[in-house]
């Protein structure tokens, strides 16, 4: 311990001297010296070489042990092209820094034990047989739910299918055929259940080797007898056994043989594998759990578990068992007889939920942790926490199983067979275990198949011009095949939105490939040249190849059993759709319902058989307007008093002619109100003022003219009368004032008139021609003129009008350090 205190004291030191070194490097101007001494240029140029290599190993030894691959770093460019690999190493040491102070101080435990711990943590999980049990602590120190499930996903361990005696194959041409060796409980036997049949999507496959015993099955009379529920025994205080070798196996099997119903459940891993992987298997009985290994070598022996799941007189109870089905075939070759699905049974009684969880914390208020659900159920020795959980999935089912059972017994009437809500499950519980497992196929044309892009990228908003759906298709092959070779999940080889961006983006080169999708895993990397390989011939060929719209017209390209997993109901093989579609050919109007769940009987009218012919006379409106004639726009003050003749409604609508005489007489310019914009001129304030007004006392006037029958009063009267004689006196004069000075200006110009005529003796019988030469020039008006400046006339700019444009903007004020200055305009 002092040891490391010295290193780390020594270790502190040279970093920060060094980090004061680098600092002062930084404020100088490394340029300007490169420039002025070629030997700092190429100094400078090996140090960065340096320490972008140092940079480079300190990433690779960071990212060792985890799934994050350290970036290159060939040049300073590269620094901030593979920034986001930076962060992803940076992040995932901060991750394990956090765990590991989480398991030194004792909040989590230990998930990779010391050499020492290794035989307590095996007996966590070791089988009862060995004198040995699991138990759980009430006092057990509380740990991170969330913290461990995220230690416990994805890591990387050993693949344990390289050990198997039957290792997977994943050829897709291989036509996949049941496991079985023997067929316990069989009314048919082996080698004539074994038949080739075809798949709804035209695919040949073997059938389920116990259609006829599972179509023939009933539920025993114990399932329609109501029972009180059968207690199920602390979860604390009782042992579990883990069965991890032959010898376990049958001694669980001999116990089993004993039950009437027994609870069955799975776990499954799919991202270190093809196929996928069964991991584990958990099966109880009312006062026994066993938790079974799933990942030995020796896992084909599990088909003898046959004569107890395919007994008919023992009852298999599981809560969701479609996938579970198709796994069980799949790698232990194991079938169901016997199955009741609590899943269904949500169904058949309307709950709001059909989880487990939810029917947990229903019946027995147990908060199952499911974010151990996607957990990596490989991980051998198997940690305590994941062993509980995969315990609790069967140790109550079988009292939820009771209660359930009763539940649906008093909703049933068995004598309606509708009603009869314990078949219902039953018969929903049969189509699971008729399931028949094939190989997962795929079609790079089309994406049909379980591994096929179809439906990928139908669920995805991605619009795809022709090369990137040409791009998107080639590196979904790619994957599909890369995966298939070395056995990964094909989220592993290349998640989903790693795909959709290279479709983007299509990289043609390993850098734009990287920068795209920096977090590509190991297998992606090593084959970086085959995906941009991929990417340029899938573009070329794109071109001229389909639009991605011209697939998604049709129905989509996958089998009923596909569809109804999806979500979808399969139709299109239906008695009743090609009846439909047979009629369709034939008349259009059969395709119109009669009866609708929503509305009732639809009754078929003329209108929804023909296109209706319309015509004017039959359009009408819902509020019919009132004939258009003058007599509807006309003011009702201005009607006569007096009608001589009846207006026609049908009548066009004409100006009534009024006579000269009768007209009134137009008002003289200049007696209107206007407004001092009209006029197009400033004004001065005072010149306002009195129009204003001026317009205001017209305005009175108006409104005292129009209420004529309404009381005046007696003074107000009389000053408005003074003002009108005021005004029309000053206006009076005004008109005087400007008559006489038109009468002068007309005098005047009668004598010059008179002048002219008399220039050549009186009689004006040759007029004298205009001297043009004897005028002052208009650019030069004052030459000879007068010297005063009053007299002087303006001269003529000819330049005048090019100076009237709008003015620029004014200098802009620079800001000056420590001065600010605020303009207001």
């Amino acid at each position: 311990m002092e040891n490391f205190s010295e290193f780390q004291k020594t270790a502190f030191e040279s970093l920060l001297a060094t980090t004061n070194d680098t600092r002062q490097i930084c404020e100088q101007d490394l340029g300007f010296h490169r420039s002025l001494d070629p030997t700092v240029g190429s100094a400078l140029d090996k140090q960065n070489a340096r320490l972008l290599a140092l940079a480079e190993r300190l990433l690779g030894n960071a990212a060792a042990g985890s799934e994050v691959v350290g970036p290159r770093l060939e040049d300073t460019d590269a620094v901030d092209g593979q920034w986001r690999g930076i962060v992803d190493v940076i992040d995932s040491l901060l991750e394990r820094a956090d765990t590991s102070l989480d398991e030194y101080t004792g909040i989590v435990k230990r998930l990779t034990p010391s050499k020492e711990q290794v035989g307590a943590s095996a007996s966590a999980a070791v089988p009862a047989h060995s004198g040995m049990t699991t138990t759980q602590s009430p006092a057990a120190p509380a740990s991170k739910p969330g913290v461990l499930a995220k230690m416990f996903r994805n890591l990387d361990l050993p693949k344990p299918q390289s050990l198997f005696e039957h290792a997977p194959t994943n050829d897709k041409s291989e036509l996949w055929k049941p496991l079985l060796t023997s067929k316990p409980h069989a009314t048919v036997p082996l080698d004539q259940s074994l038949v080739l049949g075809t798949g709804e999507d035209g695919r040949s496959l073997y059938q389920n080797p116990y259609t006829t015993e599972i179509s023939n099955y009933q539920f025993p009379p114990s399932v329609y007898t109501k029972a009180d529920p059968i207690p199920y025994t602390p979860f604390e205080s009782t042992t579990a056994t883990f069965v991890d070798t032959p010898e376990a196996l049958d001694a669980m099997l001999a116990e089993l043989k004993k039950e009437k119903v027994i609870a069955i459940d799975l776990e499954h891993h799919d991202q270190r594998s093809y196929i996928g992987l069964v991991s584990l298997m958990q099966i109880s009985t009312r006062d026994k759990d066993w938790v079974v290994d799933t990942l030995k070598p020796w896992r084909r022996r599990l088909e003898c578990l046959n004569e107890v799941f395919a007994d008919p007189s023992i009852v298999k109870v599981l809560h969701g068992a479609f996938m579970d089905v198709m796994w069980l075939q799949r790698d232990l070759g194991l079938y169901l007889v016997g199955l009741f699905d609590t899943y269904h049974a949500c169904r058949a009684l309307g709950y709001p939920q059909a989880s487990l969880a939810f029917l947990l914390s229903k019946f027995v208020n147990f908060q199952a942790q499911k974010q151990y659900q996607m957990a990596d159920w490989r991980i051998r020795p198997l940690p305590q926490e994941l062993f509980d959980y995969a315990r609790s999935d069967t140790h109550f089912l079988l009292y939820i199983f009771d209660n359930m059972r009763n539940e649906l017994i008093d909703k049933s009437d068995f004598s309606n067979p509708e009603e009869d809500r314990v078949r219902r499950v039953q018969e929903k519980s049969k189509e699971e275990s008729m399931q028949a497992y094939s190989n997962p196929s795929s079609n790079p044309e089309n994406g049909s198949g379980s591994m096929g892009w179809y439906r990928q990228l139908y669920k995805n908003p991605n619009a795809f011009n022709k090369e990137q759906f040409s791009v998107f298709k080639a590196v979904h092959a790619w994957r599909d095949a890369v995966a298939r070779q070395e056995d990964e999940g094909v989220h592993f080889v290349l998640p989903n939105h790693i795909l959709f961006s290279i479709s983007r983006s299509m990289p043609t080169d390993k850098v734009t490939l990287f920068n795209v999708a920096p977090s590509l895993s190991g297998i992606a990397r090593l084959r970086a040249d085959e995906i941009v390989g991929t990417v340029v011939r899938a573009k070329e060929e794109g071109a001229n190849g389909p639009e991605m719209w011209a697939f998604f017209g049709a129905k989509p390209p996958q089998s009923n059993a596909q569809a109804a997993a999806n979500g979808f109901q399969a139709i299109g093989n239906s008695p009743a759709f090609k009846e439909l579609k047979a009629s369709a050919t034939q008349d259009t109007g059969s395709l119109r319902a009669t009866f609708s769940n929503f509305w009732g009987n639809l009754a078929r009218s003329a209108f929804s058989q023909r296109p209706r012919q319309y015509s004017t006379e039959s359009v009408s409106l819902a509020v019919p307007l009132p004939p258009l004639t003058a007599e509807v726009f006309a003011d009702p003050n201005d009607a006569p008093a007096k009608q001589e003749k009846p207006v026609d409604p049908g009548a066009r609508a004409e100006h009534q002619f009024v006579k000269a005489e009768d007209r009134p007489t137009p008002k003289e310019e200049g007696d209107g109100v206007f407004t001092v914009k009209q006029l197009g001129r400033k004004r001065k304030i005072g010149e306002v003022a009195t129009s204003q007004g001026e317009t205001e006392q017209a305005d009175s006037l108006h409104q005292q003219g129009e209420a004529d029958e309404e009381p005046v009063d007696p003074e107000q009267a009389e000053k408005t009368r003074k003002k009108a004689e005021k005004r029309a006196a000053k206006k009076a004069k005004k008109q005087a004032k400007k008559a006489a000075e038109e009468q002068q200006q007309g005098e005047d110009e009668d004598q010059e008139n008179s002048g002219d005529m008399d220039v050549d003796g009186g009689d004006g019988e040759a007029e004298q021609p205009f001297d043009y030469g004897a005028e002052a020039s208009l650019l030069t008006p004052n030459e000879g003129g007068p010297k005063d400046k009053k007299k002087r006339k303006k001269e003529f700019n000819p330049y005048a009008k090019a100076a009237d444009v709008p003015k620029g903007m004014g200098r802009v004020q620079k800001e000056r350090a420590g001065k600010s200055a605020t303009f207001i305009k």
